[in-house]
């Protein structure tokens, strides 16, 4: 019999559910079962739970036929229960390292409590930590055990379930379960508590209680939030059965006016229109369980919702009226910036119309030119326009393509009435997303460094990316493309908003899952390879550890050499490197003497990786689009740790390779000179990496665009990869 049963109710947060599992496995004490209950979630968190499983024993899985929220979903894992002890972790959240260790020691210190208490700290979204404000109530606890009517100050902590374990022999001869509904530890800990004979506190930080920006149940706008109402009827009733528990009912009281006077109080709990409606609610359940005087801070709810209205209005005049004056002007300065006038911004959308954008408005480019080209084929009737940057860059445009140039009369009265928004970068901060536009965000590859806010932990990465800003623009996003279920899981975690993942394939790998012998003969005579030569394609990223990001990693003359006279090596450098020191530093001079093929300043890199016949690159996203080739690819990590340091990485790119590794320029050309760069092993691997992040690119993601979220047609299934494990067992996001 385990010493904790863990039970870990699962829905929607695929993004999070590895960090939390890994932070219960790993920990030092092993004498647990953790109970995972797939609230029949949407996404992929009943994969992940699978996984889990099969590889450790102490998990099991319980797999829900509907969905049946929070409170129920724990009901459900508490029958599997064998443990001593039981501990309802929240999917999102974290154990501190060594916490279970301590829970059992002060457990067995004190013989055994009914429930034992622990401390927490609130993790922000933003890297912010703070402990329990009344973190002190767990140190004046003492080192004993005692009751709540013994020290009532236990009662002031939070009344979550999450920050406690429950002896279960208690829970079960009390019969304590979850009701449905919000607000379902309302109804669970004041029961417990107040019935528990003895109760110990643990003064130790165990549990980091994540504070998502966006996807809190309690934090969404509804009428859900009605149900705190049944959920102290639940605790009143609870009390009147048990006399001897009479004495709770003016604390009892006295919390239920608090909390839903502070739901009130909050704009973003409940809808304008049914404020009203909460407050008489509250008002009646609040003179229903009345006894004794009522205290100053709720004799409001002795009056009507007017009064309390103005009440409140009243004390925020002072502070709105000093605000107000600069809202307007910023007001006023926003709508100017933005275009939006009193005829565009109030005339209907445009069901036909759709804005494309690519890598910063620099062209008909990657993902956006394939729906772009998939939209014109199959929904003629769309309206496509480009955004570009500058006249300059619209004279490069292909001929007949209709553009607008950022920031102009024309782009304001566009992106005024389009529908919709396609673009593989965030759109300014000055573009207003009107209701019932639909944007979709393309990404510009598999993530294998940090994103978005997971760079908040990397501060060098960060360095000059305002992160809050970033993740304001992209709660816009209505739609997120992914080629593979790694990167769903990396972006549901790096862009905390509102979003649906829509498992496309990337559009821009149409091309390379479709192509033939003739693509690529035709590439390569664009880019100018001598007829019969192999072509070897040299993609380096940048580093972050290394100013300017340019780190010379490769002596490219020395490379080219060791190839051959019968290879072309050509060389992408990373797009943020193109305008820097890096083809300075010799890659220009190498080019105009033939030595190697600068490939950089190729508008469509979908050609360059056709020409190939090889992939060498050190940790560049390339490599993922790359696969669909199914072509040799090397890894160069001569320098993995300080990069996976600075950058921060979602998994070992060198443990899970799609092909050799080489830590130096000599192990490189020695693969290649062996002739070990496309032997069987090489080919072992890269199909197990194509198995994992080729998954959806079936060739056909445009059309799947298209027809999903423009025509409205139900989706095409993707055609995967027959599946095949992954090499190394690091299928696993990092934790940030």
């Amino acid at each position: 019999m385990p010493r904790f049963s863990i039970i870990v109710p699962v829905f929607k947060v695929q993004g999070f559910l590895r960090e939390c599992l890994d932070s219960v496995l790993e920990q030092s004490y092993t004498d647990i079962e953790v109970i995972a209950v797939d609230d029949c979630s949407p996404d992929g968190c009943g994969a992940i739970l699978d996984e889990y499983a099969a590889r450790d024993p102490r998990v099991q899985v319980l797999h829900l036929p509907e969905n049946v929220g929070l409170g129920r979903a724990r009901n459900a894992g508490m029958p599997l229960a064998r443990g001593d002890y039981l501990f309802f972790l929240d999917s999102d959240d974290t154990l501190t390292p060594g916490a279970l260790r301590a829970m059992a020691d002060r457990l067995e210190e004190t013989a055994d409590p009914d429930v034992l208490v622990f401390d927490y700290a609130r993790t922000y979204w933003w890297g912010g930590t703070r402990r329990n404000v009344l973190a002190r109530v767990l140190a004046e606890a003492g080192p004993g055990t005692f009751s709540a009517a013994e020290h009532p100050e236990i009662l002031d902590l939070l009344m979550v379930v999450w920050n406690k374990v429950y002896r279960r022999a208690f829970v079960e001869r009390e019969g304590f379960a979850f009701p449905p509904g919000y607000y379902e530890d309302t109804p669970w800990t004041f029961p417990v508590m107040l019935s528990a004979e003895r109760i110990a506190a643990l003064d130790r930080i165990c549990l980091a209680y994540r504070q998502r920006r966006q996807g809190n149940i309690l934090s969404t706008t509804s009428r859900k939030h009605f149900d705190i109402h049944d959920q102290y009827e639940r605790v009143f009733a609870f009390v009147g059965a048990r006399p001897e528990l009479a004495r709770w009912r003016p604390y009892l009281h006295h919390k239920m006016g608090e909390h839903c006077l502070d739901i009130l109080s909050k704009e973003d709990r409940l809808p304008e229109e049914d404020k009203a409606e909460f407050f008489r609610l509250t008002a009646a359940l609040f003179r229903k369980h009345g006894s004794g005087p009522v205290p100053p801070e709720l004799r409001v709810l002795e009056g009507g919702f007017t009064r309390y209205r103005v009440r409140r209005q009243a004390g925020r005049a002072g502070r709105e009226l000093g605000r107000r004056g600069q809202q307007v002007r910023r007001a006023v300065a926003a709508r100017v910036r933005r275009g939006w006038s009193a005829v565009h911004g109030h005339r209907p959308l445009d069901p036909h119309l759709a804005v494309y954008s690519a890598f910063s408005h620099r062209g008909v480019l990657g993902d956006p030119a394939a729906v772009y080209a998939a939209a014109r084929e199959l929904a003629p009737h769309v309206r496509g326009v480009w955004v570009v940057r500058d006249a300059e860059q619209a004279a490069l445009l292909p001929p007949d393509t209709e553009h607008v140039l950022l920031d102009s009369p024309a782009y304001r009265r566009i992106t005024a009435r389009a529908t919709y928004f396609v673009n593989n970068v965030n759109w300014p901060g000055s573009l207003v997303k009107r209701p019932g536009s639909v944007h979709i965000h393309t990404h510009q590859g598999t993530p294998l460094k940090y994103m978005g806010a997971d760079l908040l932990h990397k501060p060098g990465a960060r360095h000059g990316v305002d992160v809050p800003q970033m993740l304001r623009r992209a709660d816009r996003w209505d739609h997120s493309l992914v080629a593979n279920r790694h990167a769903e899981l990396v972006w549901d975690r790096a862009y905390p908003c509102h979003f649906t993942s829509l498992r496309s394939g990337s559009p821009r790998n149409d091309v390379l899952v479709r192509a033939r012998p003739e693509d690529r003969e035709a590439a390569r005579a664009r880019l100018g390879v001598p007829a019969g030569n192999r072509v070897v394609l040299y993609a380096p990223t940048r580093r972050e550890y290394v100013r300017g990001g340019h780190a010379e990693r490769l002596d490219l003359a020395a490379f080219a050499d060791s190839l051959g006279a019968d290879h072309t090596l050509v060389v992408r450098l990373h797009p943020s490197l193109a305008e820097g020191p890096a083809r300075g530093m010799g890659l220009a001079e190498l080019h105009r003497r033939g030595v190697v093929l600068d490939a950089t300043d190729e508008p469509r890199v979908e050609d360059v990786m056709l020409a190939s016949d090889a992939l060498v690159t050190d940790y560049s996203a390339l490599m993922f689009d790359y696969a669909n080739l199914d072509r040799p690819i090397v890894i160069l990590a001569d320098d993995w740790g300080a990069y996976a340091a600075s950058r921060g990485a979602y998994f070992d790119i060198t443990a899970d390779a799609p092909g050799h590794v080489a830590r130096s320029q000599t192990e490189l050309s020695g693969l290649f000179a062996s002739g070990a760069w496309r032997d069987a092993e090489s080919e072992r691997l890269r199909a197990g990496f194509r198995s994992r992040f080729c998954e959806f690119d079936d060739g056909r993601a445009a059309e799947r665009v298209v027809r999903t979220l423009m025509l409205g047609e139900r989706s095409l299934p993707p055609a995967t990869i027959a599946p095949l494990p992954a090499q190394a067992g690091h299928d696993v996001l990092a934790p940030s």
